[in-house]
């Protein structure tokens, strides 16, 4: 189990010529151990990389304390996919029918050939500039040069 935490009970039970019922509650009651899903994340970050992050941010505290108008010359931005529709929500399409009603149906939309990419800057004072990305372009650091 140690080697390879992801072995299937039945399996294990079998190569030790026990029912999966009892492999199972050896498991779970006598070692209490339990099946937990993976926790998707971004990425998995180095010491190194959290030290760089802190000692940023620890910095980037300080310069706000020492100025108080350091934020209003920040700038930050994104980048967002822009369908050709707004899809609407289960929630937002969600209608008033009595039980005789037949049931309203929507026809599934597919998503649009054409997907430009919006990347935007902004400020505390609000949007600073906004760009179509050219389709087949790729966005990296060198492209914002």
């Amino acid at each position: 189990m140690l080697s390879d935490r992801q072995l299937a009970v039945r399996m294990i039970a079998s190569e030790l010529n026990l029912n999966h019922t009892t492999f199972h509650q050896i498991l779970t009651q006598e070692l209490t151990m339990r099946k937990l899903c993976t926790k998707i994340v971004p990425k998995n970050l180095t010491i190194e990389q959290k030290d760089n992050r802190k000692d940023m941010y620890l910095h980037l505290l300080e310069r706000i304390q020492s100025d108080r108008n350091f934020l209003k010359s920040v700038i930050t931005g994104g980048e967002t996919w822009i369908f050709e529709y707004d899809p609407e929500t289960k929630r937002q399409s969600k209608e008033w029918h009595t039980s005789a009603s037949p049931h309203p149906k929507k026809a599934r939309m597919s998503k649009s050939k054409m997907k430009p990419m919006l990347i935007f800057f902004f400020g505390s004072q609000g949007i600073v500039h906004t760009e179509f990305v050219p389709q087949g372009q790729t966005i990296h650091q060198f492209y914002y040069h």
